[in-house]
């Protein structure tokens, strides 16, 4: 039978950490993270540390093992973040974050638990991780730190100087972590950042808020936004939860008034993605009136693959020259 260690945190005695399978070992912070882990040798080894996690859901962070059916479901979201590092050959092999309520198995090797470690020194440590190549999991780490040296991160990560891969990581956690703060962040990116790319992301990171002028922003940018490229991305967004009149009506209004046909048909194919009850009638207007005979076209083609009666009983007026 593996044994498993149970370890009170030391600031925070509530938490235990449930380790199996491993070399438990304790370590109080002093100094800086980089020195600590350089001094417990070339690994492979895994090293712990826990930090007060930014409020909100933030999923299963328990996921990985299956091996963690006792852990609590948080109803109001997790406590506590628990960053993970695997050490091997002096370098991060492999980044994880996690609840310090769940169980791991270590797979046999040292795992050292840190205590005490300061949120500002692990956000600027994990900041020291994120690399064009792989931006993920280090970004992920840093957005669920609570605090400002998080957002002081996050506004870093997200500068024009930053890689493209980087500052698209940084808007994706920005929408689905921070909050209102992060959607301000957000709304600076789409009007400043210069790749349409990053701006594209950052519509959809607005489209993930729970904030609600974050809907707002997106359909502005449906609207006026300077390139087709991003009004296009808002409208394609704006359809997949377009529960409220402004954003059907920001759709419709680029179907007509859009002056570039990419952005016209983009808007077309969004009144698709509307329920039908919304979508289908649109799309008929947009048939019977629209002054592009391209858009009309591109309408009259979406209507035949929605299989609707309404559309149908359109067909059949148009043959019939509306006998």
């Amino acid at each position: 039978m593996r044994a498993v260690v149970l370890l009170a945190a030391a600031a925070s005695l509530w938490a235990q950490l449930k380790v199996e399978n491993a070399n438990l070992q304790t370590t109080a912070f002093s100094g800086s993270l980089k020195a600590v882990l350089a001094a417990k040798g070339v690994g492979p080894y895994w090293a712990a540390w826990q930090e007060p996690i930014v409020a909100g859901q933030h999923g299963n962070m328990c996921d990985g093992n299956g091996n963690n059916n006792d852990a609590p479901i948080r109803l109001e979201g997790p406590v506590a973040l628990l960053v993970m590092a695997r050490i091997e050959n002096s370098q991060v092999d492999r980044l994880r974050v996690s609840s310090p309520d769940c169980r791991f198995d270590g797979g046999g090797l040292a795992f050292h638990w840190l205590t005490g470690v300061p949120a500002t020194e692990s956000i600027a440590w994990l900041q020291s991780q994120v690399t064009e190549k792989n931006p993920d999991r280090a970004i992920l780490a840093i957005a669920l730190h609570a605090g400002s040296a998080a957002e002081q991160s996050l506004e870093h990560l997200r500068a024009a100087t930053q890689p493209e891969k980087v500052r698209e990581k940084a808007a994706f956690w920005l929408g689905n972590a921070r909050g209102a703060l992060g959607v301000e962040v957000l709304r600076r990116m789409l009007a400043g950042d210069p790749s349409i790319r990053v701006r594209e992301q950052v519509i959809f990171a607005l489209s993930q808020s729970k904030e609600p002028n974050a809907q707002t922003i997106v359909i502005d940018a449906a609207k006026n936004d300077k390139t087709p490229e991003v009004r296009s991305k808002a409208l394609f967004w704006l359809a997949q939860k377009a529960a409220d009149k402004q954003s059907v009506d920001a759709i419709a209004g680029a179907a007509r008034n859009d002056p570039e046909r990419s952005v016209k048909e983009q808007a077309v194919f969004a009144l698709t993605q509307l329920p039908k009850d919304r979508g289908v009638p649109l799309l008929i207007d947009v048939a019977k009136n629209n002054p592009d005979p391209a858009v009309r076209k591109k309408a009259m083609f979406w209507l035949g693959q929605s299989k609707d009666p309404r559309a149908t009983d359109f067909f059949v007026q148009v043959l019939t020259g509306g006998r």
